[in-house]
């Protein structure tokens, strides 16, 4: 009984105003936060690999193969901050077997099996298939034999075959460009279909998720690149490079003017929510919105790679400078993701008080578990560029 009184004040300790009982603890973490960046991650890259592939933006072709590969990891890890948050993996093939199509969350299932299986997993065989065919015959070991397996007895090398494969690896990324769109703009769709929470509920939310994934995909790709190329020790296509920061300046432009808007809105609107929302992001997510999401991870971001649009610097300062500005695209767009899910939670239905989330270090919700989840798809892409090195494909699309 003791221990009960006990938990009861500490909890009553991180209330301010007048909250419903059921509003203290809140009941998405760390996990919900990661769950839509990982996706949007997974949707930007493949974005990225299609402005090569189908909008044939021919200076992009030395991160095709690490954008496609970069997408696959981080995809393989998407829903494992869902596992984490609902400690019941076991259940998940019961979305498949009792589907609900009126349920956003449920048809989550199907649109996840749809872009990993025939999407992601297809454009890169197609696009590997041939390389494979030639790699079986000399390499040696497990490499020797993931190729054997992964040819599935189709070892023709002819022209014909090659054709046939850049087609259909053409038509699967057409195909997968609204999937990536689907894939990523249903996460916002859902937190804009909640009614009761005026944070939440704008129907530019899904257009919101969807062009700030758009930013953190391309920003994540822009740095794989440049460190696998310090890695590999070879020199950084700069045109390349200044390319990638062209189209990271051009959509986080449409990003930050789509969440300024909703801003205006809000402003203007001024419903009876107004002063709650004013009280929020002027304190408790004042230092995650107003600082580190806009002014780190918009507003510097665009101010560097604006003036560089403007004037060029030295190659090497456009190296430094374009690394620094990923990484704070990167956490820009975390904490967007972390204001969205932990800041429409913060205040109360009654919108007349706040509660305070904790965030702990350990369990399936602390920051050691959301380490694992963003540490695990950069191994698998290390472990995918090792098997099938996107810069040794001795067939590319024309």
């Amino acid at each position: 009984m003791e221990e009960h009184y006990q938990h009861l004040y500490e909890a009553l300790s991180q209330v301010d105003g007048y909250i419903y009982p059921n509003e203290i603890d809140l009941h998405w973490g760390l996990m919900i936060v990661l769950y839509p960046y990982i996706t949007g991650l997974v949707a930007g890259a493949f974005i990225l690999a299609s402005l090569e592939r189908v909008f044939n933006i021919k200076a992009l072709k030395p991160t095709y193969g690490i954008a496609l590969l970069t997408a696959l990891s981080f995809l393989f890890v998407a829903t494992l901050p869902l596992v984490s948050h609902l400690q019941h993996p076991l259940r998940s093939y019961e979305i498949f077997m009792t589907p609900n199509p009126t349920s956003a969350m449920a048809i989550f299932g199907f649109v996840y099996l749809w872009y990993l299986m025939v999407v992601l997993l297809l454009e890169i065989w197609f696009d590997y298939r041939l390389d494979f065919v030639i790699w079986s015959k000399t390499s040696t070991g497990f490499k020797k034999l993931f190729y054997k397996v992964i040819t599935l007895g189709i070892n023709d090398t002819d022209e014909k075959s090659a054709k046939l494969d850049d087609k259909l690896g053409y038509f699967i990324t057409v195909l997968g460009i609204p999937s990536a769109f689907l894939l990523h703009g249903y996460v916002g769709f859902i937190f804009g279909s909640i009614k009761a929470n005026p944070w939440w509920s704008t129907v530019l939310m899904p257009v919101i998720f969807l062009f700030s994934a758009m930013v953190s995909g391309i920003a994540l790709v822009m740095v794989i690149y440049m460190v696998v190329s310090w890695a590999r020790k070879v020199k950084i296509d700069m045109l390349c490079l200044d390319t990638i920061a062209k189209y990271l300046f051009y959509i986080l432009i449409i990003d930050f003017t789509l969440e300024s808007l909703d801003q205006i809105h809000r402003l203007y609107e001024a419903e009876e929510s107004f002063d709650i929302i004013k009280v929020l992001v002027g304190g408790k997510l004042n230092i995650t919105l107003i600082y580190m999401q806009v002014l780190f991870g918009t507003i510097i971001p665009l101010s560097v790679i604006g003036f560089f649009q403007i004037y060029k610097p030295t190659e090497k300062i456009r190296k430094i400078s374009y690394f620094f500005v990923g990484i704070l695209v990167l956490i820009g767009i975390f904490f967007m993701r972390w204001n969205v899910v932990i800041g429409g939670q913060l205040f109360s239905k009654s919108l007349s008080g706040f509660t305070t989330f904790n965030a702990v270090y350990s369990g399936l919700e602390g920051y050691l578990m959301m380490a694992v989840w963003l540490i695990l798809p950069l191994l698998i892409l290390t472990f995918l560029l090792w098997l099938m090195p996107p810069w040794k494909k001795v067939s590319s699309h024309e």
